[in-house]
């Protein structure tokens, strides 16, 4: 693994009030050097752990993304009238098209260690695409089952997802997001990728919540076994952390079970029955033994320009929102900042899982998974054979529907409680970026601050709104505008990255320390992918297929 030694700060070699014989003292209080790499990473993107570890690491990794599997169709098959049987269809689906994604992205896209799977931009333009054929069904008086109306909706989906994921593929594949890239300073990078961990508080200690008697204990596990044991054990304690995840979800899911079983929840009311019970989530009964998800198995794909738009807001979304969980799981790989060619590269890779997701018929698009970014982070293993490994295990539990849908049925509490942890990791990420600025400056505290401030303030506004009201607050004729609107400024990392970006480029231009201030020295040497040596390391295609491809 390479290890960059990186530089100190401003003053990092310089002693405090005392003489230079303080020696001693100079050192004890000397700031803390910058580094380009993460130190105290136990495996780096290029390298493994040995086979059997590495196997139960991509299991737990497997594990982490199961919430979100579970949650897209949980919130969109009963809208669109499916039961069950559809549901458990849906879910094999993601997890069959999120496990190809991933291996794509490890071998041809960033090649970093990380999972891409379903996103909750997509969820708003999906709802009102539902909403739209509902309407259309109740005014033209048409009779149809619910299974039908299920098909027919996703159909829609489909279609809108197949023209937006163009949207994805030109921004990566023709460098526009490179060049993007070229202008972000490590100031205007902290905001986006601190949010997007921090932006899903919602799915945290909220949803822990709804049954707090086995979410808090599952916290507690995680917490106490990842972060208290390995300094109470030393090097078995190292191992227990290391997994953490399996071993706080197999406890808490076991009492959740002994619970459920002594009659608990026989007289609770019906929500709390469905987040606490492990018996409630009706997918083992209805997901089949074998089952081979395969392109337009809902039928044909239908367009509207409408849906489209806003299908085109939520791909630009997960852009964003996918480019801060890359870049924070390129620090928990102990990689080099990623050169912009390479982020692009993985754009333009993330339209093509968009585009496969549409084809197979997942009900949303791609994104990179923040929580197994997390994940890097609470195992200090940052390898990408883990990661692949991943994906052979949802490939393998897509097809074999009873095992999958059986660790699909985990309460949702339990997996909000790691959320709790591996949504603060990423979000830490985006904080180390400040050892490359300049935080005794003005400019600084100011578009840190506010650009933070903003990207949750507006979000909350927006959703508050729709909740309230059942309408964004845009509210023109244009339904497609208001859906793009109200997309794109419920993303806490987009709007942040709009505010930051502005910000950095156009506040005290002319002065001499901004560009000092804002750290851009620091990471002049990565801007081109040539540059320094340990890029290729860690981002070279295999198969010398770099020159094939030298833009990327």
């Amino acid at each position: 693994m390479a290890v960059g030694l990186g530089g100190g700060g401003p003053g990092a070699g310089a002693g405090g009030g005392a003489g230079a014989g303080a020696g001693a003292k100079v050192d004890e209080f000397a700031p803390f050097p910058i580094k380009d790499q993460l130190p105290g990473v136990d495996f780096c993107v290029s390298s493994s752990p040995s086979w059997p570890e590495a196997i139960a690491l991509g299991f737990q990794h497997y594990l982490v993304m199961l919430g979100t599997t579970v949650i897209i169709p949980s919130i969109l098959v009963p809208l669109m009238g499916g039961g069950n049987v559809e549901k458990a269809e849906l879910i094999s689906t993601l997890l069959f098209v999120a496990g190809i994604n991933t291996l794509l992205q490890t071998w041809f896209g960033t090649r970093l260690p990380v999972v891409f799977g379903g996103s909750y931009a997509f969820i708003i333009p999906a709802i009102a695409i539902i909403l739209s054929i509902n309407n259309n069904n109740n005014n033209n008086n048409a009779f149809l089952s619910p299974h039908q109306r299920f098909k027919q909706s996703m159909r829609a989906i489909q279609g809108a997802l197949i023209i937006a994921s163009i949207l994805q593929m030109v921004i990566g594949f023709f460098g526009f997001w490179r060049i993007f890239s070229r202008l972000l300073s490590p100031l205007a990078i902290v905001p986006p990728v601190t949010l997007t961990g921090l932006g899903l508080y919602a799915h945290g200690f909220p949803q822990l919540a709804k049954c707090i008697e086995i979410g808090l204990p599952a916290l507690f596990l995680v917490v106490f076994l990842s972060q208290f044991l390995p300094h109470m054990m030393k090097s078995k304690g190292i191992i227990l952390a290391r997994f953490a995840v399996l071993f706080s979800v197999a406890v808490v899911w076991v009492f959740a079970e002994i619970l459920t079983v002594a009659g608990a929840y026989d007289n609770k009311p019906p929500n709390t029955q469905i987040s606490c019970r492990t018996d409630r989530s009706g997918l083992l009964s209805a997901a089949p033994w074998i089952r081979v998800p395969y392109p337009f198995q809902w039928g044909g794909p239908t367009f509207d320009a409408g849906d489209t738009f806003a299908m085109m807001a939520a791909c630009f979304v997960a852009v964003v929102e996918s480019s801060g969980t890359i870049i924070a799981a390129s620090r928990y790989g102990s990689a080099t900042p990623i050169p912009p060619s390479v982020l692009s590269r993985g754009i333009g890779w993330l339209g093509i899982g968009t585009l496969l997701a549409a084809g197979f018929g997942t009900g949303s698009g791609s994104t990179a998974s923040v929580e197994n970014a997390g994940l890097l982070g609470l195992t200090r293993v940052g390898s990408r054979r883990v990661v692949q490994i991943s994906a052979g295990f949802m490939l393998f539990f897509s097809v074999l529907g009873k095992f999958g849908a059986l660790l699909a049925s985990i309460p949702l509490p339990i997996m909000a409680a790691l959320y709790c942890v591996l949504f603060a990791y990423v979000c830490s990420a985006g904080l180390g970026f400040l050892q490359f600025c300049n935080l005794n400056s003005f400019r600084t505290k100011f578009i840190l601050g506010f650009s933070l401030f903003m990207g949750l303030s507006v979000p909350q506004y927006f959703n508050e709104y729709l909740l309230i009201s059942g309408r964004g607050p845009v509210h023109t004729g244009a339904t497609w505008f208001n859906n793009i609107m109200q997309v794109i400024f419920s993303s806490p990392a987009t709007v942040s990255i709009m505010v930051a970006f502005f910000l950095d480029l156009t506040h005290s231009l002319r002065h001499s320390s901004t560009r000092r201030d804002s750290g851009r020295h620091w990471w002049r040497k990565f801007r081109n992918f040539d540059q320094d040596v340990r890029s290729e390391e860690f981002y070279s295609l295999p198969y010398n297929l770099n020159r094939f491809f030298p833009s990327f």
